[in-house]
């Protein structure tokens, strides 16, 4: 079920699938939003209570004053208190929410037990020129129908965003599921060493890396098993979509981890 909570006057959407077992918070990657976690809550079922937020400026959640690490990880904390989730949970973050949840396993050891990072790397390089993601700069935001506004949009662009927009309230038009100079903000902002963060986890933790992913080299993968004890690892056959592209490889490997870990 989908539900809000105020945070300082800005509204966090996320959906709890529900069941009786122990809490596991997922946090999506960059352009996507918390139905993302839809087919491995299935997967998981009754033993696992998954929760995923819209994380801030994406999905139905608002947009946000920045996207520095610490916005993203302040508003992973605040769900967790209005959930009344004390106790530490379990923490699986995808790409932007793979670093994220790095953060939040470093500074808050109290409130996770066990990490899951998929394909995020600890070691990001935002280069100067032309980018993969500069598309980002001309997306449109809104338009009066859907039609016009996926018209609107380059056909390169079409697959980060067809799945994503909704209509705006009191029927004013569409839009899409995150503001494009939002995404290039939180981008720009991850840019950095995170080395200490990733070293200053407690939990254990498993990393799963695609075979063929543009985000997470072997290199800095093997250097992350290597360097912090208590890393588990999983390679998931295919690109950085692989989670997506490989729905019961990526389900099978978190099932798996979860159950050893429990």
């Amino acid at each position: 079920m989908r539900h809000t909570l105020d945070i300082d006057g800005r509204t966090l959407s996320y959906l709890d699938f529900g069941g009786t077992g122990r809490p596991l918070l997922a946090l999506h990657g960059g352009m996507s939003e918390a139905y993302a976690f839809t087919g491995l809550a299935a997967a998981l079922g009754d033993a696992w209570r998954v929760i995923a937020p819209d994380q801030r400026g994406h999905g139905d959640s608002d947009r946000a004053p920045h996207y520095r690490r610490e916005g993203y990880v302040a508003d992973a904390v605040a769900l967790l208190d209005h959930l009344g989730l004390t106790e530490p949970v379990a923490l699986l973050g995808y790409s932007l929410g793979g670093l994220n949840a790095y953060h939040l396993a470093a500074a808050h050891p109290d409130r996770i037990g066990l990490l899951i990072g998929v394909d995020a790397t600890v070691d990001v390089n935002v280069p100067d020129g032309p980018n993969w993601f500069d598309f980002l700069g001309s997306l449109p935001y809104t338009a009066p129908t859907r039609e016009e506004l996926l018209a609107s949009v380059e056909p390169a662009a079409l697959p980060f965003v067809a799945d994503g927009v909704r209509p705006l309230p009191g029927g004013e038009g569409w839009r899409l599921a995150f503001h494009g100079q939002d995404m290039l903000d939180s981008i720009r902002a991850c840019n950095g060493d995170h080395w200490n963060t990733w070293l200053a986890i407690t939990c254990p933790t498993l990393l799963i890396r695609a075979t063929h992913s543009q985000a997470l080299s072997q290199a800095t993968a093997d250097a992350m098993v290597t360097r912090r004890p208590g890393t588990a690892y999983t390679a998931l056959e295919g690109d950085h979509f692989a989670p997506f592209t490989d729905p019961e490889g990526f389900h099978a490997a978190v099932a798996k981890y979860l159950a050893q870990a429990a």
